[in-house]
């Protein structure tokens, strides 16, 4: 697969940090939470955490999108009507165009019931609001690999390293050189074909999974 990068779009939009969203209604308050997140396993433990700290809400309902394509995504309603609270926070997730988030937003029950389109107006809104408060920042997806190599190749690789601008973020010099490096998506057909060349040198895909620098 030939990867260039006229062929490849590896960048993508996210969040850089956590930022806050308010929106209230009839005594209701909805406080949505942005955060940037790279795993379902983080998800699951900003979640666990919220219902700990917001303990006295009455709903908890997010969405979230993870990778370079959007490909991992998930809304809950929480106990609210069907697609009345997890949609439209992904919805607003989508409209900005954003991946590698989760927005959860806290309701605090009012006593007075919303509907559907009120409570749909009201997590889309709290939802906007903070990821307006947020800095949005651009993304790069990679693959990681691994370089084993001779000393006699060493100055064949960093040279390869240096041309390509990548830095590598694991390295041991020992009996035999090997070191881990991301390189960009739309780099990687560049780099592999560099590899190729230089004698003595081995590349294989980290086994690691794949991180976003």
């Amino acid at each position: 697969m030939n990867m260039t990068g006229d062929q490849i779009n590896d960048s993508y939009r996210s969040i850089a940090s956590r930022s806050e969203g308010l929106f209230k209604d009839n005594g209701s308050r909805f406080i949505a939470l942005a955060y940037p997140v790279e795993t379902e396993s983080e998800v699951k433990e900003i979640v666990s955490s919220l219902k700990k700290e917001y303990h006295d809400a009455r709903h908890h309902c997010y969405a979230y999108r993870i990778g370079y394509k959007g490909e991992i995504f998930r809304a809950n309603d929480d106990g609210e009507p069907s697609s009345s609270a997890g949609r439209p926070i992904l919805g607003q997730i989508d409209a900005n165009g954003l991946s590698d988030i989760l927005v959860v937003v806290v309701r605090y029950f009012g006593g007075i019931k919303l509907g559907i389109p009120g409570l749909i107006r009201a997590y889309r809104s709290s939802t906007a609001d903070a990821i307006s408060n947020s800095r949005i920042i651009e993304k790069t997806a990679s693959r990681r690999f691994r370089l084993s190599f001779g000393y006699l190749s060493m100055n064949g690789v960093m040279k390869m390293i240096k041309d390509l601008g990548l830095s590598p973020d694991s390295q041991d010099f020992g009996m035999e050189c090997t070191l881990e490096v991301p390189v960009r998506l739309s780099l990687a057909g560049k780099f592999m074909e560099m590899c190729g060349k230089i004698e003595g040198c081995r590349v294989e895909e980290a086994e690691s999974p794949a991180r976003v620098r």
